[in-house]
């Protein structure tokens, strides 16, 4: 198969015969599944779905990452020609990856949307399957993490972010993106000693016991050497990795609700999830792309290429 495959193949999120394989159709035509994968809700035989929650919910300054996996989506039409740079496998024809759709859920009924959320997950990893997740704001990973913690106990979590999410906030009914983790860690869904945050540059009066590399330690460091003190720092516990787009800087990723500048570049991020090969990662996401605030499409193409790099992590220990 070959470029010259894009004269036939069009719209494979719908009529490819497997879930296997690169993707030839033209970037600029066709149905926009995430990477071209079929769209199924069928998880017979699946490794991995990849599944879109687009959810915002009063975000600190600009609304619109419910548009993220739309855009992210789209985005992802670029990749699927060619396996992923540096990696030396193809996790698509590896494994057996659907675009399983997004979640369903009643926009005017706020307050039921955590438990149909946690419904969700609990079953895709009830069939035995790994997630990487588009989002929608950082409190879509609350209730991801009860699925998880629920199947593999207290997770070990990367979070790459420009904010902590650890404000205290005792009300376990507020939907709030910026206290997400601060529940998650009083829930004892996370161990705090097994996590790091990377990226950090926002206060914070207690961490919770949470590891924290800031963002000046990674520009004054080798992304090589972060790698390496996150990989200490979790060991071969089950992981969780969750990348808030806002972990870069906002010349590299100006589509997202809460910009601060001093932000990880790209090219820092890349070496960074690269080099994290061999953690014991069971699930994923990439949230707060707020496309309406990027119109180049760059925030979307950095949100892409994150969710290629945990497909590349979560396959990597299995391939």
């Amino acid at each position: 198969m070959g470029l010259e495959d894009a004269k036939t193949q069009i719209d494979h999120a719908f009529t490819r015969d497997d879930l296997r394989g690169l993707s030839f159709e033209n970037a600029f035509g066709g149905a926009t599944s995430f990477l071209r994968r079929r769209y199924s809700k069928d998880l017979t035989g699946v490794d991995l779905a990849i599944t879109g929650v687009p959810f915002d919910q009063a975000v600190t300054h600009r609304p619109g990452t419910r548009f993220g996996p739309r855009a992210i989506r789209e985005a992802s039409s670029l990749q699927p020609y060619d396996p992923p740079y540096g990696w030396g496998y193809d996790p698509l024809g590896s494994f057996s990856i659907v675009d399983y759709g997004d979640l369903a859920f009643d926009y005017a009924k706020t307050s039921e949307f955590p438990a149909t959320l946690e419904n969700h997950f609990r079953t895709i990893l009830a069939a035995d399957v790994g997630t990487v997740t588009l989002g929608g704001d950082h409190y879509i990973a609350l209730p991801i993490l009860k699925a998880y913690a629920e199947k593999y106990g207290p997770m070990s979590v990367i979070q790459f972010d420009a904010h902590s999410d650890l404000w205290a906030d005792d009300d376990y009914d507020r939907i709030d993106h910026g206290t997400f983790m601060y529940k998650a860690v009083k829930l004892g869904l996370v161990d705090p000693k097994r996590s790091v945050q990377i990226g950090i540059r926002t206060e914070c009066d207690d961490y919770l016991g949470m590891n924290v590399i800031d963002a000046r330690e990674v520009h004054e460091s080798a992304p090589a050497d972060i790698a390496k003190k996150v990989k200490a720092i979790v060991g071969d516990a089950p992981t969780y990795l969750t990348f808030d787009i806002d972990a870069l800087d906002p010349a590299y990723a100006p589509g997202t609700g809460t910009p601060v500048w001093g932000g990880l570049t790209s090219a820092q991020s890349a070496i960074i999830l690269r080099d994290l090969a061999g953690i014991n990662l069971k699930g994923g996401d990439i949230v707060e792309v707020s496309p309406p605030y990027d119109t180049t499409g760059a925030t979307a193409v950095a949100g892409a290429h994150v969710a290629m790099e945990l497909i590349c992590l979560w396959g990597w220990n299995r391939r």
